[in-house]
């Protein structure tokens, strides 16, 4: 699915908020505290790509000393579901979403900032668009991939997104 520059307009407009800190911050309080207390933040938010960022510290630490595989799971839900969520408030009609199912992979120690990358965008924007279209449950799998400051892969997470359409 191609996207239109107006609906690529409409997203960038939408999705300001969420790339300015301090309203991410004021967002995290109202919806998601404890990704605030986790230190989450949005780098990147087009309709194609994602990306959120959390840092090593106190506040996400394992006994392990390495990130605890919680707070690498929140920062890869917000890479796939900032795309997700905007883009059911662009649908014409109204869409719920919800996570069916994830699966997770650790690679490495996570230490330091990771970086966790979704790059199929139009893929969930496509299947918002169906569900919208439709009565049925649309289920879309976003993969994001978290890496290291050095460019190491630590953990590669698969979100199964489902859609519907409200009535």
């Amino acid at each position: 699915m191609a996207l239109t520059s107006e609906y690529r307009d409409r997203f960038l407009r939408r999705a300001v908020p969420m790339k300015s800190p301090f309203k991410l911050k004021m967002f995290f309080l109202a919806k998601l505290p404890l990704a605030l207390m986790a230190g989450l933040r949005v780098q990147t938010l087009e309709p194609e790509v994602c990306r959120a960022t959390i840092r090593y510290g106190w506040r996400n630490t394992n006994p392990f000393r390495s990130m605890y595989f919680a707070a690498q799971a929140m920062a890869a839900e917000l890479s796939t579901g900032a795309i997700a969520l905007l883009a059911t408030q662009l649908s014409e009609k109204r869409v719920a979403l919800i996570i069916t199912e994830m699966r997770a992979e650790f690679l490495h120690k996570a230490t330091g900032r990771i970086t966790f990358t979704c790059d199929q965008g139009e893929k969930l924007i496509a299947a918002v668009e169906k569900a919208a279209g439709c009565q049925e449950q649309i289920t879309a799998e976003a993969v994001t991939t978290g890496t290291a400051e050095d460019g190491t892969v630590v953990s590669r997470f698969v979100f199964t997104w489902s859609f519907r359409a409200r009535t």
